[in-house]
């Protein structure tokens, strides 16, 4: 398939709302829809893309405000792991500490119980499951790119400090994508810009120091 990467910066965290263009049939897949509705659709009608899906790198409330209305609208399915149960329900408490507008929780209609393949038409997931920023925190690769929701950053990593949040538990998750990612697969996270684990490798002082668990 000739796949096609969109990021669309959404809400005042500034998240990357990602949509997964198929050049040839325009079927589309969205990754962490995290606000302003409106916007996102809007590009997918003004690119006839065909919305076929909606997966989750995992629950917070800046990576899944857009999902209601864009599942509506469309009529498609969502997609979450089975262990992000708790984020997701604590979404409507999460928007009023941070004083944003209460939007309806999502309602998942395909429960993601375990790391493997994914296939959604024409496109085809690896689901490596991350957790550790959240329980349930997954990456989706698909050819060679990965969306690594808020594991991963250029420089950084996800936090741990929010509920759910592990920090010994997402070290192993970060010593895994080491262990098994390709060093040259295009890292698309859930803030900032995309990078390659090479990089990250070189760079990122939170892989260095972990570096030596891998000797």
């Amino acid at each position: 398939m000739k796949l096609n990467v969109h990021s669309i910066i959404t809400g005042p965290f500034q998240e990357n709302s990602y949509i997964l263009s198929e050049k040839l049939s325009k079927d589309c897949i969205l990754v962490d829809p995290g606000d302003e509705a409106e916007k996102i659709s809007y590009f997918i009608d003004d690119n006839n893309f065909n919305p076929i899906a909606i997966i989750n790198t995992h629950a917070h409330l800046d990576h899944i405000g857009a999902v209601t209305e864009i599942k509506n609208k469309y009529n498609i399915p969502f997609y979450l792991h089975s262990a992000e149960k708790q984020i997701l329900e604590s979404y409507p408490l999460s928007c009023r500490i941070f004083g944003m507008e209460v939007k309806p929780v999502p309602v998942v209609d395909n429960w993601i119980h375990k790391a493997g393949k994914l296939t959604i038409g024409e496109f085809n997931f690896s689901i490596i499951e991350t957790p550790g920023h959240t329980p349930g925190g997954c990456c989706y690769l698909i050819e060679n790119r990965l969306f690594v929701g808020d594991t991963l950053f250029r420089g950084s990593v996800g936090r741990t400090d929010l509920p759910g949040g592990n920090w010994d538990i997402l070290e192993k998750s970060l010593l895994y994508i080491m262990e098994h990612v390709d060093l040259d697969v295009i890292i698309y996270s859930g803030h900032g810009k995309e990078t390659n684990l090479r990089t990250e490798k070189e760079k990122n002082p939170f892989l260095i120091s972990l570096k030596s668990h891998l000797n």
